[in-house]
Formats: C-alpha cells, structure tokens, sequence
C-alpha cells in the first residue's frame, strides 16, 4: 500500500458557506471595515446619486466605501487591481458581497466623491478619540516626501523652455516651407487643390511640441507675476505693522510653493514646471530628487494616531507648524500638552507660535552631527540667551532630551508603516487638490488600521 493522504479533489464541485460572514475568520479586517462603514456618514455621497435619478442603478455608496477603504488599508490603491481582487480575493468578495464593479467605475467613484472620502479622516479620527486611542499629551509632527503620477523627467525649466522654443519655431518653420515647396509640386503635378498626403507627421509633432511648451511657459510667467504681487502686498503690510495672511489662501493657511523669480516677476531660468502635473514639484529624499508632493502628519503618542495631516507642495518644513497646531484644535477640539518636532520646523516665529498656544514645544534648532552626545545642562538657563539658544538648551536638558528623543518613536513609523509595509510611496491622483484628498484617505486607513488592532487586542 502507498501513503495515504488528505482528501484532494480539485474538480469537485463545493459549496461556500452560505452566509459570507462565514467565508473569513471572525475578526477579519474586512469585516470591521465593513462595521465602520455602517457607522459613517455618508449622507454627501447617497445624496449625489439622489440628485441624478436617470440611466442604470449605481452601486450601492457603503460597498463602494468600503472596497476602497479595505484596498488602502492592504495596499492596494489601483482601481484595476480592486476589480481584480473582487474575483480573485476572498475579503474583496466579501466586501463586495458578490458585485464586480470595474475598474472605471471604481476611478470614477473615487474622483467624483473625492472631497467626502477626505472628510472621512475626522470621521474615524473621532472614533479612535471615543475609544481612547488619543490624548493628547504628545504630538510629534514630522512630514514625508510623496510621489507625485508624474515623472521628473518631463519637468521643464523656464531657462530651458525659451531654448525649445526658438528652436522648434525655427524647425516649423523649416517644415512649413519645405510642405508650401511640396504643395506647389503637388499642384502642378495633380492640379491645384489636390494633394498626395495631409500635414506631414514631423510638422504635426512640431507643432504640439512648441504648442505645449508655450503654454507651460505663459503658466509659469503668471505664476512669477503674481508671486512677485504677493510679496509686495506682504512686504507693504509688515511696514504697515499689519499681520501677514497665512499660507496662499488657497489650502487652509498651507503654504504653497513658489516660482522662482526677479523683482520684475519674470521667472528664473532655474523655474521649473511639470508637463504631467503641473502643480507637482521637484522634492529632495534622502534617496534623490522625485516629483512629488510634501506630506505632513501629526501623530499623537499614545497609539500613533494621526490627529492632523495636510499636503503641500511647499519642500522646507517651517511653514507647516503654524497651520497644522490649527489643525490638531480643529480635529479634536483641543491643543496638545507637548509637541515635538525635527530642526526643519524651527523659527522664532514657530516657537512663540506654541507658546502664544500654551504648548510646551520641543523644536530641534540645529542637526546634530552623527555620533555627537551634546552634554546635558542644569540649573536656571541665563537671561540674556536668543529663542535658537534658549531651545537648545530645553533640549540638552535631562527632562528635555527625554521628551524629544520620543519623537522619532512616535512620528517616523507611521510613515514606515504607510510607505513601507502598505507600499503607498506615490499617489494616484493629479493635481494638488486631488493629491491632498487622496493623501486624507491614506490617513484615514491608517487610523482605521489602528483602530482594528485596538480592538483585536
């Protein structure tokens, strides 16, 4: 006799559990995020499909919601690989509850409910806050470098762009002559009006070519103009003694980046500007230079919940604190004991911003050099010390150096969490807007994830 194995019948036929609670083990991801997403309120997306009662039945809103939010929270941002995953997946089945949707109706849904699946974030934001997964006592904020859907290679300077430009009108201009030279061969040959071929492949090139660039670059020009305006309305109100407007105006006191620029402003040839996403710019990691968009988080200490997030395209950090401690209070309706942060976040500016707030801040004001054990210092610090010295000198306290050295265990791995276990290192979407709405989702999933272990545990 041979060895006797398990059963293994591949051909046979089966029966599934009939009830898909049964298909997964009880307390499976999918099945509290299909719990949360009956708690939401989804009222802004039914209320959309309420508006529009013509063509076929829409998939229901909660089955939608919930396959997006059960996609990031895996990893699986791509609407191509969710529709895939609903035939392929036993949790996407579930959470389908046997529909298909495709790929382009999942993109769509995505797009047009963009704005209520941001507002999502303060949903589940205040769900962690209710089980206790937030107290403020320690925010640490840092921010992360975020792909942008474009490639830095189709970034173009304005120093670069004028060089195109000459060049390519005088090639069109070549090619126009060389097609009115072909054309009157052609008219003599065949009688006028009749031609052997249309516009010639190279010329229509050509033409798209300087086309775009042209257009890149009258962009880019405005952008200079009313850069340079704003910097002289804000110069006008400091000697005016008046405060300066927060931000742009344009993302909740955010800043926004600005086109290099002359007094006069023109830009520089230095001026760059994205072919694919305009509004994307070129950001420096510690792996290179990407296009892409810069990603803040505040995590609060006690289970690593993000308690306020924003997305600029504005590269240095120091511009963030401000509206972020704006922010954490809008969120959570309250301000934090301690908030830390890395040296890019240092002013003078910043620190009294936090002390106007009564937040005991933690702000690195310089990097200190690999290896380096600044010594500690006691006793009352002197009087006649700047607000960088001052700083320094809370840090290199035994309480101070305490409470900062938290920071990095704190803030850092919940972007080694969302970029490194979750694989969500470049968003989807184009456009700044689009960039900050997807950017709130992915927030969003990683409290929902905190929440699911706080309950598991």
């Amino acid at each position: 006799m041979g060895k006797t194995y398990l059963g293994y019948e591949p051909k046979q036929g089966f029966l599934l559990p009939p009830s898909p609670e049964e298909w997964l083990p009880s307390g499976h991801l999918a099945y509290f995020v299909q719990d949360v997403v009956g708690e939401l309120e989804l009222g802004e997306v039914h209320a959309h499909y309420e508006r529009e009662r013509r063509g076929a039945p829409p998939h229901h809103p909660e089955m939608m919601v919930g396959l997006l939010l059960y996609a990031y929270c895996v990893g699986v941002p791509s609407s191509r690989k969710i529709e895939r995953k609903t035939y392929e997946d036993v949790a996407f089945r579930v959470l389908a509850a046997g529909n298909h949707p495709d790929h382009t109706r999942l993109s769509e849904f995505r797009r047009i409910h963009s704005k209520a699946l941001a507002k999502l974030f303060k949903q589940v934001l205040q769900l962690c806050i209710e089980a206790g997964l937030v107290k403020l006592g320690h925010v640490a904020l840092d921010g992360t470098k975020l792909k942008a859907n474009a490639s830095k290679h189709k970034a173009m300077s304005y120093g670069r762009m004028k060089e195109k430009e000459a060049e390519l009108e005088k090639k069109v201009a070549e090619l126009l002559s060389a097609a009115e030279k072909a054309d009157a061969e052609d008219d003599a040959r065949l009688g006028r009006g009749n031609k052997d071929e249309e516009l010639p492949a190279e010329l229509r090139r050509a033409q798209t070519r300087l086309k775009k660039i042209r257009a890149a670059k009258a962009a880019l020009e405005m952008e200079a103009k009313a850069a340079a305006e704003q910097e002289k309305e804000e110069a006008a109100k400091e000697k005016a003694g008046e405060p300066p407007d927060e931000g742009d105006g344009g993302g909740g006191g955010l800043p926004s980046h600005r086109v290099a620029h002359t007094k006069d402003g023109v830009p520089t040839d230095k001026a760059q500007r994205n072919f694919t996403d305009a509004e994307s710019r070129i950001q420096k990691t510690n792996e290179g230079f990407i296009q892409g968009f810069n990603g803040q988080a505040a995590v609060d200490a006690q289970r690593q919940v993000i308690v306020a997030q924003a997305l600029t395209n504005q590269s240095p950090d120091v511009q963030h604190l401000v509206p972020m401690v704006d922010l954490i209070e809008e969120n959570c309706g309250a301000l934090p004991e301690k908030m830390s942060a890395d040296n890019g976040y240092f002013s003078e500016q910043n620190v009294a911003c936090l002390e106007r707030a009564g937040i005991d801040g933690y702000l690195a004001a310089g990097r200190d050099k690999h290896g380096d054990k600044p010594q500690p210092v006691r006793g009352r610090p002197p009087s006649n010390l700047t607000v960088k010295q001052r700083m320094a000198r809370k840090l290199r306290t035994k309480a101070g150096h305490a409470v900062y050295a938290r920071r990095k265990a704190i803030v850092e791995p919940v972007f080694g969490q969302v970029k490194g276990a979750r694989g969500l290192r470049q968003l989807l979407r184009r456009g700044i807007e689009a960039a900050r709405d997807e950017w709130a989702l992915i927030c969003t999933t990683h409290n929902l994830l905190k929440l699911y272990r706080f309950g598991a545990a």
